[in-house]
């Protein structure tokens, strides 16, 4: 009797299909595949900062590993029988020596130890400018303030990344940004002195820094900030990305590219990212360690500034007066807590904004369309203060290059600095919130009466007027979709004995009339508005 033929059906599936069915309905591979095709990316150029903050970051990971290869963590003083003459016959770390044999023995050293430290400086700046984005725009608002917060925290964590990795090659210019480390952290009261000791494994400089940095910075670190950019990443996907006003955005949809198409866009924008990285460490020279030569505690670099995202540390310590007190027996160095202190609120206030706004305004709504700039006055303004903060002590960090280029008073300089501390934030407030309303009030003209077209019309009475040509719908909705917060009336609640409210209600109402610029909002045209914008369109 023959074979008989097996009828297709679900029941008489290949082994392989079957295989296939068994895996999707475990994971449901199939299922999140077609929910991530689906997924859509806005297409705006400032989201392009994120990706390089990742791009750089992978850069990161893989030129610290090769570095990892051939650099000695250790502060055991060596002889130095390297390619580099001029310091030959000299004691060094193992650390200073391994980093000399990278720079001039190991094929292709130099250009992957420069490519790590400019790619260290760019991802820095990436997150940094990163978060002003966010900022200004008011990416951060529910349900995205948890996003906020980490990206705050992966900011911090670059910057004491970059402070490990910057101390690890012990040559004199790192030393002497130890020296400044190591006296802050002794103005710590109470347990400044026994954090020296742990940190530095004993009196300064110590022999085990080297070796605890290199952990820090090559295990600890980069595990944490992994870990930060994937809870990132996911909680982004998870909240649905961001958008800019514009035709058809609203808080219930996203309007940009399909997954397939962005991949490709950022598959080369890494690439465009890689090479200018690998580029910029191939013609422009960063951190020339020999030149400085070994760190030894007796002598400082002249001229000797840290990385910039350190800078305002550095600038703050430079123009603090040298105020000590003496309480209870006990020596309070002002000059060194008092920047300490200063430094840790000015980041403070930026990893805690997004929970003081919602107090001060009350606005808890889900918010998945992004302002301008313009039409939030205030936090614009507090924006920029905030940076202006940033830049004066940048600028003190150089008072002796400064003084020096320009033939001025190292003395000079430093009173400058402290002066505009306290005024340029003020000044640049003021500046910048007028700036804000006059760009709203320019818009509101727009909106009334259209863009200026530089043809004179008289009319029959007379009147010489100017013809405007109207705005396309496109332009009418990015400055007309913003809403019309009105101010907060004082809420129900605890109220003075003459049932006036309370003293806290009317602060909360006052920083909310205050916060949005309501006062050049643009608001729906008037009857006699709109009969003068027919006149002058037709």
């Amino acid at each position: 009797m023959g074979n008989e033929s097996q009828p297709a059906g679900p029941e008489h599936k290949r082994t392989g299909q079957k295989l296939a069915d068994w895996a999707d309905g475990r994971p449901g591979s199939s299922r999140m595949a077609r929910s991530v095709r689906r997924f859509v990316f806005p297409d705006h150029w400032s989201f392009m900062l994120g990706q390089i903050a990742i791009y750089s970051f992978v850069i990161l990971i893989v030129t610290g590993v090769y570095l990892s290869l051939y650099f000695h963590p250790s502060s055991r003083t060596v002889i130095y029988d390297g390619s580099y003459v001029p310091l030959r016959g000299l004691p060094v770390s193992e650390a200073f020596d391994s980093t000399l044999h990278i720079s001039f023995d190991v094929r292709g050293g130099l250009l992957i130890r420069q490519a790590h430290h400019w790619t260290a400086l760019i991802f820095v700046a990436a997150v940094f400018v990163h978060m002003l984005r966010v900022f200004f725009t008011g990416a951060y608002r529910k349900p995205r303030e948890v996003t906020w917060v980490l990206g705050f925290l992966l900011l911090i964590l670059a910057m004491f990344a970059g402070l490990t990795g910057y101390d690890l090659p012990d040559d004199l210019l790192s030393g002497t940004g130890l020296q400044v480390v190591n006296g802050t952290i002794l103005s710590i009261p109470v347990v400044g002195t026994y954090l020296s000791m742990f940190l530095f494994g004993g009196e300064f400089p110590g022999d085990d820094l080297i070796a605890r940095f290199n952990i820090i910075h090559v295990l600890v670190i980069p595990g944490l900030m992994a870990a930060l950019i994937v809870a990132h990443v996911a909680l982004g996907v998870r909240r649905r990305h961001t958008q800019f006003p514009g035709p058809g955005r609203t808080n219930t949809n996203v309007v940009g590219l399909p997954l397939t198409v962005y991949a490709v866009k950022a598959g080369g924008y890494a690439l465009l990212v890689s090479g200018w990285i690998f580029f910029l460490a191939a013609v422009a020279q960063i951190n020339p360690v020999w030149r400085y030569g070994p760190f030894r505690p007796d002598q400082v670099s002249a001229g000797s500034q840290p990385d910039w995202y350190m800078g305002v540390a550095d600038g703050l310590l430079r123009v603090m007066p040298g105020w000590e007190v003496n309480i209870w027996g006990h020596t309070f160095a002002l000059d060194n807590l008092l920047p300490l202190l200063v430094g840790a609120l000015l980041f403070l206030a930026m990893g805690a904004y997004p929970f003081l706004e919602a107090w001060v305004t009350g606005d808890d709504r889900e918010k998945h369309v992004l302002d301008r700039p313009r039409n939030r006055p205030v936090r614009t303004a507090l924006g920029v203060a905030w940076l202006s903060v940033y830049l004066v002590a940048l600028i003190g960090a150089g008072n002796d290059v400064i003084a020096t280029r320009f033939h001025v008073s190292l003395n000079g300089v430093t009173w400058a600095v402290r002066i505009a501390l306290f005024v340029v934030p003020a000044a640049a407030y003021l500046v910048t919130k007028r700036c804000a309303l006059g760009l709203q009030r320019r818009d509101r003209d727009k909106v009334l009466h259209g863009r200026e077209t530089g043809v004179i019309r008289r009319l029959p009475h007379g009147e010489f007027i100017e013809v405007h040509e109207p705005l396309s719908r496109q332009e009418l909705h990015v400055l007309t979709s913003h809403e019309q917060y009105r101010p907060l009336e004082a809420a129900p609640g605890r109220r003075s004995p003459d049932g006036t409210p309370s003293r806290t209600q009317r602060l909360r109402a006052r920083l909310s009339r205050g916060f949005y610029g309501q006062d050049a909002q643009i608001s729906k045209p008037t009857e006699r508005e709109h009969e003068e914008i027919a006149e002058r369109h037709s």
